[in-house]
C-alpha cells in the first residue's frame, strides 16, 4: 500500500520531470527523439548525456526549489554543499529567471540523484534521513551526509546505497 508521503514524492518527481523536459527542450542541441515525452525523473538520472546538457545549460532556480523541497537537506546544508551563503541563495530566489552556474548545477543534480536513490532504497524519507545522519562503519564511521560535499564522497554514498538495496551489508 502506498503511503500519502510516497504519493506526494511521486507527484513531486513528476513535476520535476516535467520541468526538466521543458528545460531540455530549450537546449538547442537536443534532438526531439532524444527527449521522450514520458521522460521520468528516474530515466533522467540514467541518461548521462541529458545530465551533461542540463549541467552545461545551468539549472533554473525554480527547478532547484522543487528539488530542494523533496530532499532531506536544510537551507544551511544546501548553502554548505553549494559553497555559497544562505544570503546568496535567498538573493537568487528573488532574481527572476536565475540560472545556477554549471558547477552548482552539477552539485544540485548529484544531491538529487542521491536523494532519489535513497528514497527508493528506504521505506520512508525519514528512514533515509536517519541513515544519512548516522555514522556508517562501511563509510569509515562518517555520516553519509558528510561525504556528500564532494563527488568522490557522493560516489561512495551511492555505492553504499546500492549495496543496501542488494542486501549486501558491511
Amino acid at each position: 500500500m502506498i503511503s500519502e508521503e510516497q504519493k506526494n514524492d511521486s507527484s513531486d518527481s513528476t513535476s520535476i520531470a516535467s520541468e526538466l523536459r521543458d528545460l531540455l527542450s530549450k537546449v538547442v542541441d537536443v534532438k526531439p527523439e532524444t527527449l521522450a515525452e514520458e521522460l521520468t525523473y528516474s530515466e533522467f538520472f540514467e541518461n548521462k548525456m541529458l545530465i551533461i546538457r542540463v549541467i552545461r545549460q545551468g539549472l533554473p532556480y525554480t527547478l532547484f526549489s522543487k528539488i530542494k523541497d523533496i530532499t532531506p537537506f536544510t537551507e544551511e546544508d544546501w548553502a554548505e554543499y553549494l559553497n555559497v551563503s544562505k544570503k546568496t541563495l535567498h538573493r537568487h530566489s528573488n532574481e527572476r529567471d536565475y540560472f545556477f552556474k554549471p558547477i552548482h548545477t552539477e552539485k544540485i543534480i548529484e544531491l538529487a540523484e542521491v536523494t532519489h536513490l535513497g528514497n527508493e532504497v528506504f521505506d520512508t524519507p525519514k528512514q533515509f534521513y536517519l541513515w544519512l545522519n548516522t555514522p556508517s562503519y562501511a563509510l569509515g564511521n562518517l555520516k553519509p551526509a558528510e561525504l556528500l560535499k564532494d563527488s568522490y564522497g557522493k560516489e561512495m554514498v551511492l555505492a553504499e546505497l546500492n549495496r543496501i538495496d542488494q542486501g549486501i551489508f558491511a
